[in-house]
């Protein structure tokens, strides 16, 4: 037998024994789950053929499809190649995860962002996560928000301005509001979470335009499975791609750590200080920004962050709070703009609160929001703005007559949970009065679970909330809102982040 004959016939051996050994793997998981309902798909290769054709928008009805499906059990096992996935919904199995302080640990997806976020708090686990959440707790402090509000303020009243311009030139007719609101968001967590004024919604920047490639890069990794290994994605171009835009973004942040740390050193405050291309102007005020309020507990604690634990940290807050509240924003307007007797009932509360005046909101004003308050309680129920989240239990847990075995990626689809029509009758319906005291008795309080729950919560949900608030203050303090496309036709997706997959066309009208 010559050489190539014995290559191909010992490689022929290995493929052969790899794909028998991925059979009996997957045949012995199977015999756990045996009793649990499956999403139907090739033995081998699960339902990823499936999947990969599938568009974003497609991908999420199939997930809520599987779910009404599968209501009542509660969960369904989906196969990806070999690989299961467990989804729990039903809020009483919600209730047994959420609460545990032992399976806190991220699923196999929260894997592609640790380039990025490295052992930043929304990636981390075991005794360093419990670290790190103690440490920054604090920051996010009532009286701490304060400060904050007055961020959000600001870049609240340039996005009016903007969206000014914008129907001015367009003489009324109807525009995507999500760009607006995304580069908004974008100012807002550039200068509470870092100090630095990028002006996102004024001039396109490299920084802004780099944290936009980077989400958009994670999201097409995360649909093709040949891209999950680190090595093999690497020697792709979307993978050196994704290794460039990184580079970037951790070179911003550590720039600006070390300037805040320079200033401490230097006296005790914080001076005006300019970066060298002059982009940003850091350091532009002397209220705190999250990265300040960080240095200072990191300053207090026995076991301090590094610098490259300092960025991941802050790096992760840029991720978190920028596209969430983006997306839980423009639901709001465009549910609004669909359910007109809401909308109605809202601007009679801003004008029972405001009356004429064109002063920006105070927090206490904005406190007195009730009506709004449930619109976006509403809103995050339709349109969660993490669809769902994964954990890897690290011990076998029991769920009626289920067991769910250990090192299983286990998959919380809150949107499932929060349209799950066994819970909320008639879900697709949008009703801010479910969440009036009196119709909230007796529901499970894992029905409805927009920023997680349990230990692992999410720490920034005040500050997300009150950013919510402010900003579609803002606008309804000015206009009315008139949505083009209906909830049923309005096509959106993602798993990171629920955002629309086309253009929310929303019409502007002054308000008299």
């Amino acid at each position: 037998m010559d050489f190539i004959s014995l290559a191909i016939l010992t490689l022929c051996i290995i493929v052969i024994t790899a794909i028998l050994s991925i059979v009996y793997i997957q045949y012995n998981i199977k015999q756990k789950l045996k009793n649990m309902p499956q999403i139907s798909g090739y033995s081998l290769f699960g339902n990823i053929f499936e999947m990969i054709k599938k568009s974003e928008h497609e991908r999420m009805q199939w997930f809520l499809t599987s779910m009404m499906k599968n209501r009542k059990e509660g969960l369904f096992v989906q196969w990806i190649g070999p690989t299961p996935f467990i989804y729990l919904f039903k809020p009483e199995y919600l209730e047994k995860v959420f609460p545990s302080t032992v399976n806190i640990t991220k699923g196999m997806p929260y894997n592609m962002l640790t380039p990025w976020l490295e052992n930043g708090l929304l990636t981390s686990t075991g005794p360093q996560w419990f670290h790190d959440r103690k440490l920054i707790g604090p920051t996010f402090h009532f009286s701490i928000l304060d400060q904050f509000a007055v961020v959000i303020s600001e870049k609240a009243e340039i996005l009016t301005k903007c969206l000014e311009k914008k129907i001015e030139k367009d003489s009324g007719k109807a525009f995507d509001i999500f760009p607006f609101i995304v580069n908004a968001a974008l100012d807002i967590i550039c200068e509470t979470a870092m100090g630095v004024d990028v002006r996102a919604q004024e001039v396109e920047t490299k920084y802004t335009s780099t944290v936009h490639q980077a989400s958009k890069l994670v999201m097409r990794r995360l649909f093709r499975p040949w891209y999950w290994v680190d090595w093999s994605y690497n020697l792709v171009p979307s993978g050196k791609q994704f290794k460039s835009v990184l580079h970037v973004l951790h070179r911003f942040t550590k720039q600006v750590i070390s300037t805040r740390k320079a200033e401490r050193q230097s006296q005790n405050d914080f001076t005006e200080l300019e970066n060298e291309d002059n982009e940003f102007n850091i350091g532009k005020r002397k209220r705190k920004a999250f990265l300040d309020l960080l240095l200072d507990q990191n300053a207090k604690d026995d076991a301090p962050l590094t610098d490259d634990e300092l960025r991941a940290q802050v790096d992760t807050f840029m991720f978190e709070g920028h596209d969430t509240t983006a997306v839980a924003i423009t639901w709001a307007l465009f549910l609004l703009g669909n359910n007109l007797e809401h909308q109605e009932k809202v601007h009679d509360e801003l004008e029972e609160i405001f009356g004429s005046s064109e002063t920006p909101a105070s927090v206490k004003e904005i406190t007195q929001l009730k009506y709004l308050d449930r619109i976006i309680k509403e809103t995050l129920r339709i349109f969660p703005s993490v669809p769902l989240i994964t954990r890897i239990f690290t011990e076998d847990v029991k769920l009626d007559k289920y067991i769910i075995p250990k090192d299983i990626t286990i998959v919380l689809p809150i949107i499932s949970t929060h349209r799950n029509p066994e819970v909320w009758p008639e879900p697709m319906k949008f009703d801010p009065d479910r969440f009036l005291p009196e119709n909230s008795k007796g529901r499970n309080p894992y029905a409805y679970v927009p920023f997680s729950a349990g230990p692992r919560n999410c720490i920034g949900q005040r500050f997300a909330l009150l950013e919510e608030k402010i900003v579609l203050t803002a606008i309804l303090r000015k206009w009315r809102v008139k949505s083009v496309k209906t909830l049923d036709d309005i096509k959106y997706g993602g798993s990171l982040i629920l955002r629309p997959n086309e253009e929310v066309l929303i019409h502007f009208t002054p308000k008299k």
